[in-house]
């Protein structure tokens, strides 16, 4: 029986980079998207989730060279933080096509083949200020947020046909993503955590091998690696 086969979109740093590491060491085909090169994965394609052509390019490329998708984990993210008086609108629309978009046009690409199966998993990556909020975030949660309702809305749609969709919600996480001159590294914010440290990028791919691997009695839920910044 061949390996099972999960799609990962970026997946060259960060989050998506350590969930394409925890499936592959649970014994999946990794394909990992981004606009940059990624490694720990069986195939590495250069994709912009933010056009779904190239999406749905690169599935069908997925597809034939590694096999049926079993898994989709949309990791993809840009972040910024503004004032909401200085959110242009390009600002926010790129914010929704990366993350919601992204989440969409990938959903949509390997939902047929799930269907067709009768089994799959998708996980979406969202934000713990989707549901906290966050001082000049504005744009960036309510992109997080948008995830969070197409998640649980697609739970209910495809949970007839042996589909689990689910979502992670990390607080502020040590990766690239998160400068060194960040607030969420000051010393006097981690002393607000209850853990009194930042969640690594290891433990959303924890979540995100539990809902693909273990799962299979939870649908449209949201698991909160957030070090307790949202109780």
């Amino acid at each position: 029986m061949s390996a099972e086969v999960a799609v990962v979109t970026g997946a060259a740093g960060g989050m998506g980079a350590a969930i394409s590491r925890r499936l592959r060491d649970t014994g999946m085909r990794v394909a990992g998207f981004d606009r940059d090169a990624a490694a720990d994965c069986d195939l590495a394609l250069r994709v912009d989730v933010s056009v779904p052509e190239e999406v749905r390019r690169a599935v069908s490329q997925v597809e034939a060279e590694l096999g049926p998708v079993d898994a989709f984990v949309s990791a993809a993210g840009h972040y910024e933080s503004l004032p909401l008086a200085e959110v242009a609108d390009e600002q926010a629309r790129r914010m929704l096509r990366v993350h919601l978009g992204g989440f969409f046009a990938g959903s949509q690409a390997v939902l047929p083949g799930m269907l067709r199966r009768g089994h799959g998993s998708i996980v979406a990556i969202s934000s713990e200020l989707a549901i906290g909020g966050g001082d000049r975030d504005s744009h960036y949660a309510a992109a997080k947020g948008a995830v969070l309702g197409a998640v649980k809305s697609l739970a209910a749609e495809v949970a007839h046909a042996g589909i689990r969709v689910n979502a992670v919600a990390p607080g502020p996480t040590n990766t690239p993503m998160l400068p060194p001159d960040s607030p969420w590294r000051e010393e006097d914010y981690l002393a607000t955590l209850p853990t009194r440290s930042l969640a690594e990028p290891e433990d959303v791919a924890r979540c995100v091998e539990f809902l693909v691997r273990s799962a299979g009695f939870v649908t449209g839920e949201t698991l909160h690696p957030n070090s307790g910044a949202v109780i």
